[in-house]
């Protein structure tokens, strides 16, 4: 046990470690100042913006900032799903892989534009190498490049300066961050195992001497933009417990860490481009306990086992149903926390076999999405939180609600309202319909598991199309019309309608003028306010989804025990 919390420790540290350099880095690109990589980087933005014909230095206005997400993110779903139903006769498809039906092309494209990438398919069986590469991985940057553009966006907002041009924030989102990082970490990747080819799936004979097709692939530069962006769809079907993906201890960490690196440092960076480190710290450390609280209780559970099997073996053993042995019950309940924190959806483990505390933990963290939260609108959602602590905590103490100097009033709490809103709306409302089919004779929504467990499945699979999270509890039956394209609906209206709220919300904090600090003005760099906005985060993810984890995995937990308590 000892050494399974040394090896989530040396991982959080070493998040700590890097949170200032990247988060700085990412400021300093932002805010066009000097970098490393300028030489290499500013000939190649220049080409660029000459061939799109793109006029770089002007800045949008809110709807056209808002018109070119949607414009851009259309025409880029569009090509992805032209290319899955074109597979067929095109090139680089090694064992002649048919085009998928129609609605998994759909919901496909539209998870992977959403930087969501929940999988209905398994990767090696289903897409060709020109579709993974072509289609899934140009989608993983492009897709998290937009996160963080709107991000930047919001950020710009708040401090009073133009939102900005969306295809520069996209275009230098790619080439000075996301790129750079992929290219050194598929290196290492590779150097550690991962594979790096074209060839189709490697033969062998079996000992009884029958033949054996090991799938391959071009995986070490999809793996490492899968975790750095928060994409998570594995070029695998078992994702990163796949030995391709994952094979070792190494390269666990490494992508471990880097699922994490760009959320947590966006805290950062903001801080450097309002001029408030401090507050970014206090922010900072407030999610961070969160999260370690979270991997302690996800980790315990793991750890402590199943009491049903331990009663009948007459034992006390980890869980370790679901798991890969090279990385056990500690690691894969730290990238269980992690994975769901970040929004990333790649999966060490099956989080379907997780006891139900830890069940619990990733359920929490889809319902939250800020901790660490999503590539970009993690950050974001973050400071909506803060701007709803600004308004109840000004009403109670009977000051005007202000952050940065400008007043939080009707029209921020309506948007910042829509934005948590539309969460729970797309999970419950289709989870309710979903679990109402059961009762209808002659359906099967493929729900495997009829109890407490099944509810959960359900719950899970639209609180991570909503959240743009993309793993699942995979029991579930999901290669259907139904689910295709009711995740779809989930996974639009969870992605674009908060980037449309926030842009609103940022561009009408842009036109405020500021107020002048005095000494009634309550102040958001403290302790105190950040511990009040740590409560309010906490009351209302628990006020929202307390029933959802009642029917769910509390429930479970109470079954199990009374389960092992006749059993012992």
């Amino acid at each position: 046990m000892l050494l399974g919390f040394i090896q989530i420790a040396i991982t959080l540290v070493i998040l700590v470690a890097i949170t200032p350099l990247l988060g700085g880095y990412m400021a300093r690109v932002f805010l066009g100042q000097k970098t490393m990589l300028d030489p290499v980087m500013r000939p190649l933005e220049r080409l660029i913006y000459a061939l799109s014909g793109l006029r770089h230095q002007t800045s949008m206005t809110v709807w056209q900032y808002i018109r070119a997400v949607i414009f851009s993110n259309l025409i880029m779903g569009a090509f992805a799903f032209l290319i899955f139903m074109l597979q067929g006769v095109l090139p680089l498809n090694p064992i002649n892989l048919d085009a998928p039906s129609w609605d998994l092309a759909l919901h496909t494209a539209i998870s992977f534009v959403t930087n969501t990438n929940q999988q209905h398919y398994s990767g090696e069986s289903t897409y060709g190498y020109f579709s993974q590469m072509l289609a899934l991985g140009f989608l993983m940057f492009t897709s998290a490049g937009t996160g963080i553009a709107v991000a930047i966006a919001f950020i710009r907002g708040l401090t009073g300066r133009d939102l900005g041009n969306f295809y520069v924030d996209l275009t230098m989102s790619i080439t000075r961050i996301l790129l750079p990082i992929s290219i050194v970490g598929a290196v290492i990747l590779l150097a550690a195992g991962v594979p790096e080819t074209l060839a189709g799936p490697a033969t062998a004979k079996t000992l009884d001497g029958a033949t054996q097709y090991i799938a391959r692939g071009p995986v070490a530069h999809f793996e490492i933009i899968k975790e750095l962006g928060e994409n998570g769809g594995g070029f695998f079907g078992i994702n990163s417990a796949h030995p391709f993906e994952n094979p070792n201890n190494l390269t666990n960490l490494l992508e471990t860490v880097i699922m994490m690196a760009i959320p947590a440092s966006l805290i950062y960076t903001y801080g450097v481009i309002v001029g408030n480190t401090k507050q970014a710290w206090l922010l900072f450390w407030m999610v961070f306990v969160i999260f370690a609280a979270l991997i302690s209780v996800a980790a315990i559970g793991e750890y402590q086992g199943n009491p049903i099997v331990n009663s009948i073996l007459d034992t006390n053993a980890p869980n370790l149903e679901g798991k890969e042995v090279r990385f056990g019950a500690f690691l894969t309940a730290l990238w269980a926390a992690a994975t769901t924190g970040t929004m990333c959806g790649a999966v060490n483990g099956m989080h379907d076999s997780l006891m139900p505390s830890g069940g619990m933990v990733t359920m929490f963290n889809l319902f939250l999405q800020i901790v660490w939260g999503g590539q970009g609108t993690g950050t974001a959602y973050l400071f909506i939180f803060l701007i709803l602590t600004v308004f109840l905590t000004g009403l109670m103490v009977g000051r005007t609600p202000e952050f940065l100097g400008r007043k939080i009033e009707k029209r921020e709490i309506v948007l910042a309202s829509v934005i948590l809103l539309v969460h729970p709306i797309m999970i419950l409302i289709p989870g309710a319909i979903a679990m109402a089919f059961t009762q209808i004779p002659g359906i099967n929504p493929g729900i495997t598991n009829p109890g407490f467990h099944g509810y959960s499945q359900v719950i899970y699979e639209y609180a991570s199309a909503a959240a743009n999270n993309g793993s699942g509890f995979e029991g579930l039956i999901d290669d259907t019309v139904w689910w295709n394209l009711s995740t779809s609906v989930a996974l639009l209206a969870g992605r674009y309608l908060p980037l449309i709220a926030l842009l609103l919300l940022a561009d009408g904090m842009m036109h405020k003028q500021p107020v002048p600090e005095t000494t009634g003005t309550l102040r958001t760099d403290t302790g105190l306010f950040t511990g009040i906005t740590a409560g309010v985060i906490l009351i209302l993810g628990a006020l929202t989804f307390l029933p959802v984890f009642a029917l769910g995995p509390i429930a479970e937990a109470f079954l199990i025990a009374r389960i092992a308590s006749g059993a012992a």
